[in-house]
């Protein structure tokens, strides 16, 4: 029962669509959250969410920005969480444990990404490291093509101040 017919007629397989994906979903909720254990809960409501309406998608030239958007929604949803609001990080030079927070690599420019805020860190990574066209990250985010282009701008602009003299 993994595959089912859409509406135009043609088959999502939700195996593939994992298989496709899966690491695009997880890196834009990793970008996203911070963390790689809320990023993992996203990505599991992302695909529970894809097994629960595949029906609505109405092919495999909507499934793409369908889980975009979906991830997108998801790590929104997660941040206006209560719990979320309420927790405090822990310090973990000071616990000395292992901690379960994003591994940063070494790039000052993916570190100064990750500190944009939100609006802006989602139409930088879309952009970057996921090769959307303005066009498209204005659908899968549901904002005007101006809109985008005016975060890519301020985000170029943070960056820009963030990283003088670094790289």
């Amino acid at each position: 029962m993994r595959e089912r017919k859409t509406k135009a007629g043609k088959l999502i397989d939700v195996e593939e669509a994992l298989r496709t994906y899966g690491d695009m979903v997880y890196r834009l909720a990793l970008v996203q959250m911070k963390n790689r254990s809320e990023a993992e809960d996203v990505f599991q409501e992302v695909f529970l969410r894809l097994v629960r309406y595949r029906e609505r998608i109405e092919g495999e030239q909507h499934l793409k920005p369908w889980l975009l958007r979906v991830t997108v929604n998801c790590c929104k949803k997660q941040f206006d969480n209560a719990y979320r609001k309420r927790t405090v990080p822990l310090d973990t030079e000071r616990s000395g444990g292992e901690s379960y927070e994003m591994k940063l690599p070494g790039s000052p420019v993916y570190d100064a990404v990750l500190e944009l805020p939100d609006d802006y860190r989602s139409v930088t990574h879309l952009f970057y490291y996921e090769q959307y066209s303005v066009r498209e990250i204005a659908d899968i985010l549901g904002l005007s093509e101006s809109a985008v282009k005016t975060r890519l701008s301020r985000a170029r602009g943070m960056l820009k101040n963030t990283l003088k003299g670094e790289v």
